[in-house]
């Protein structure tokens, strides 16, 4: 997707960059002043009444899809597919937003020192801090790269509904879990996609890096 200084390409700055950056900063403020939200609780314990035990154990597995088991291996044979096809600024442009993705997340984790719900004992339990929601923030990446990518082509409608789709699905695991509040998945969600939208700004705008394609 070509991205230059016109008015179309500023208001997708704004709306996909700017705004969703602009609640991320709102909930992290939130986060930090009042340490939650009022509707962080009774969401979860909505979506933990559906439980059972056999979705335990398939939610468990699903949930792996949003890191380890898929979007990381999806990340390194899109990486490799586009060396072998020399598109040089579309591998910088993946390989940009989602290590800085990753910085971003363990950084802020680190800074707001959020801890993760304890509502229930949940059958895939994280260690670590919960704002923002690292499983959130790596499918919603990695979509919204394969969106920009995709968009000039016939294939960008299919990638934007399919990617919905899996950042929800990765995000209702995060919270059936119970190892995430909705404002960590929330938060996970726009600050991707702000850093990600102007990732592609910056690099597609850049004189010597017109096109992605």
């Amino acid at each position: 997707m070509r991205l230059t200084r016109s008015p179309r390409a500023l208001l997708l700055l704004l709306l996909g960059g700017f705004i969703p950056l602009l609640i991320f900063g709102d909930l992290a403020e939130d986060v930090w002043k009042q340490g939650g939200f009022p509707f962080d609780v009774p969401l979860l314990l909505a979506i933990h009444s559906t439980a059972q035990p056999k979705l335990d154990v398939f939610v468990s597995y699903l949930t792996k899809l949003g890191v380890f088991w898929g979007v990381f291996p999806a990340a390194a044979m899109i990486s490799l597919l586009l060396v072998i096809r020399q598109r040089w600024c579309a591998l910088e442009f993946l390989l940009t937003a989602s290590v800085g993705s990753i910085i971003i997340n363990q950084t802020v984790k680190r800074l707001l020192h959020r801890a993760r719900p304890h509502l229930w004992v949940t059958p895939a339990p994280e260690f670590d801090y919960g704002f923002p929601s690292g499983h959130a923030m790596a499918s919603m990446t990695l979509v919204a790269v394969l969106i920009i990518l995709s968009w000039n082509s016939r294939w960008r409608w299919f990638v934007v509904i399919i990617g919905t789709l899996f950042v929800l699905i990765i995000g209702w695991t995060r919270l059936y879990l119970g190892v995430h509040y909705p404002s960590d998945v929330l938060a996970g969600w726009m600050v991707a996609l702000g850093w990600t939208v102007g990732v592609s700004f910056l690099i597609s705008s850049h004189p010597v890096r017109r096109r992605y394609q």
